[in-house]
This record gives C-alpha cells, structure tokens and sequence, in this order.
C-alpha cells in the first residue's frame, strides 16, 4: 500500500484523487509543511523528503516519489486503460503531456513565489508588488491554456471524456486568484474543471479538501 503524505486543499489532492479513481490502495498521512508546531508526521515527512513538499509517496519498498505529474504518470502507467489519460499511440497523447506538465511548470512556481513574498524581497511594498505579479502571469498561463486547448462548451479539455489533467485543473483553479477571475480569461477552462469535479467517485474526497463556503446567512 501507498503511504501519501498531504494536506487538505494542497497539491496532493489530484494524487489522491488519482489513486481513488483508480482503485489504488493508499494511506494518507496528514502533514502540513507550513505547520509550526511539532508533529511525527512532519518528522516523516522531512525524512522521505527534505524539501518538506505536499504529495510526497512512500512505496512499500522504501521508494520515495515525489512531483505530482510525476506521481500520477507512475499511477496511470501501473492502470493502463484506466480512461484517464490517452494511451501511448493515441493522437491526443502529446496535447495531454504538454499540458499536464504545463500546470506546475508555469503555474504552481507562482504560488512557491506568492505564497511567501517575504522569502524573496524585504519590504512590504515590494512583497505586496511581487504577490500582484504572481497572479497576473497565473492568469497569463490560463489565458494562453484557453487559447492553446481551445475546449468546447459542456466538454472536457480534450473533448468528451474527462482525463486527469481535467481534474488537475479543477484543483489548481481553486487557488489564487480563483475561479472567478480566472474565469474572465479561460472560461471553458473553468467550465470543463467544474464539470470534471462533479463526478461522484470523488465528492467525498473533494468536499474535504475544498469544503463549500457557508451560506451567508
């Protein structure tokens, strides 16, 4: 069995996502790497991985993965047909790969920056300066996934059937600047994320990790 460390609303939730729609058995390890406070998880977490970084797998053998897209392309290839990927072979494949690694090669390094502007300049204005400029290119990087996937309306990104880079999408979208500013530049994109996180094989899952806001009452 997997060991899975993550964090509800984190980068680990397409893993484990992935590994629900594919039947794979795993043990999740709640870890917070932004946590103060002492935790064996985290002491675990840091042994397997010294970067401390959220999804993080352990394989029964002692092998660490780590990378999303790196752990999901392990998982799809341990389930050929899973329907969540086209095949090797398959026209779409190339289209698939660019754009799956596309989201944490030119997406989640904003957040690296974002997340903690006070890592990489001094200065309130500067740090405030920085965090704006982070989000302007993510929304940027979801405009150019717009205009380069150019998905249809009431479809996945590639056409009828979800995959996971429909899922993936459907978790980053939830970060800043969220869905209705991204939706202004990439609203297919958008379209075919929320249409991809209604699948009931992970309600469960999601509603955890992206909990609905209350109603205001």
């Amino acid at each position: 069995m997997l060991t899975l460390f993550g964090k509800d609303g984190f980068g680990s939730t397409i893993v484990e996502a992935a590994c629900v729609l594919l039947g794979e058995p795993y043990e999740r390890v709640e870890a917070d790497p932004f946590s103060s406070e002492d935790d064996p998880n985290l002491e675990r977490l840091q042994q397997a991985n010294p970067l401390m970084q959220v999804p993080t797998v352990l394989l029964p053998d002692g092998t660490v993965l780590t990378e999303s897209v790196a752990i999901i392309l392990w998982l799809l290839e341990r389930h050929p047909g899973s329907g969540l990927a086209p095949e090797p072979g398959d026209p779409l494949r190339p289209t698939f790969l660019r754009w799956l690694v596309y989201l944490p090669a030119a997406i989640y390094p904003m957040y690296t920056v974002g997340d903690v502007p006070e890592r990489w300049v001094n200065g309130e204005d500067a740090q405030r300066l920085l965090k704006e400029a982070t989000v302007n290119r993510t929304l940027r990087c979801w405009e150019l996934m717009e205009q380069g996937l150019k998905p249809k309306p009431g479809q996945f990104l590639l056409g009828e059937t979800m995959t996971i880079l429909d899922l993936y999408v459907a978790m980053v979208t939830r970060w800043r600047p969220r869905r209705d500013r991204i939706r202004q530049v990439a609203p297919n994109v958008v379209a075919a994320a929320e249409r991809a996180e209604q699948d009931p094989r992970i309600a469960e899952l999601w509603a955890r990790n992206f909990p609905p806001k209350p109603a205001e009452g």
